[in-house]
């Protein structure tokens, strides 16, 4: 049995976006899809490309610079996202390469990328994304949320970042349904902390291939979906 392009998996991850969206009463064109891309080639990015695909996510700065190399005809049609943790010794080369930064997670971190981006492109907002450390793993990356307004309040001071609205990974569990009372964790602290701030977020990054439809029906507004939509990882 032949396997289903990129373009038949899009389709049907619109057609169940579309419906989480209905049962939440919302309307699908507020929820951004990004296509995470990671260890697949650059041949299937032009694929979802081609079938109307336009923001890929990338976890490894290196990996993205090499793609990026051969992807050069699409590079101002696509939203390139980093969604992997930055390293330090990345900083400058990320905010080089990617439109948006959706996991920045400490103070020095952010620091060094406003000044990177002061100092390559003076004049510029980088978009960015604070990842929040929800479910107590500690293989995972981001703020604590006991930390979280500080830091918000922080980087509102730095001009050359723009901060738009959290993300979270939250614990991986069988049942979708498992990663609901996270993703509203989530969209809790963002609302709360938009007020705070007197700032608007209107990004929640919540929800993989797994769990996306739940992470809707809780008010995400991009879902980060790679292998429903590029199928398996090709072996490293």
């Amino acid at each position: 049995m032949t396997p289903p392009t990129i373009a038949q998996n899009l389709r049907q991850i619109h057609e169940r976006i579309v419906r989480a969206a209905a049962k939440a009463g919302r309307n699908p064109a507020e929820v951004t899809l990004i296509g995470v891309s990671k260890t697949h080639p650059p041949d299937s990015i032009r694929e979802a490309y081609a079938a109307g695909l336009r923001h890929f996510g990338e976890n490894r700065v290196q990996e993205w610079e090499g793609k990026r190399a051969q992807l050069a005809d699409l590079s101002s049609k696509i939203t390139s996202h980093l969604i992997g943790h930055l390293q330090s010794n990345k900083v400058i080369r990320a905010a080089k390469s990617f439109d948006i930064l959706d996991s920045i997670g400490d103070f020095s971190l952010a620091q060094r990328l406003h000044r990177a981006v002061a100092e390559n492109s003076p004049g510029t907002k980088l978009p960015v994304l604070l990842e929040v450390h929800i479910g107590g793993e500690e293989s995972k990356s981001g703020v604590a949320q006991d930390d979280l307004t500080q830091l918000a309040e922080r980087i509102l001071e730095f001009a050359s970042l723009d901060l738009q609205g959290l993300m979270c990974i939250p614990p991986f569990t069988e049942d979708p349904e498992g990663a609901r009372p996270h993703f509203a964790l989530l969209r809790s602290l963002c609302e709360k902390l938009a007020t705070h701030l007197h700032h608007p977020l209107p990004r929640l990054s919540i929800g993989m291939s797994h769990d996306f439809e739940i992470a809707i029906e809780e008010g995400s507004t991009e879902v980060r979906v790679g292998t429903a939509l590029f199928g398996a990882r090709p072996p490293l």
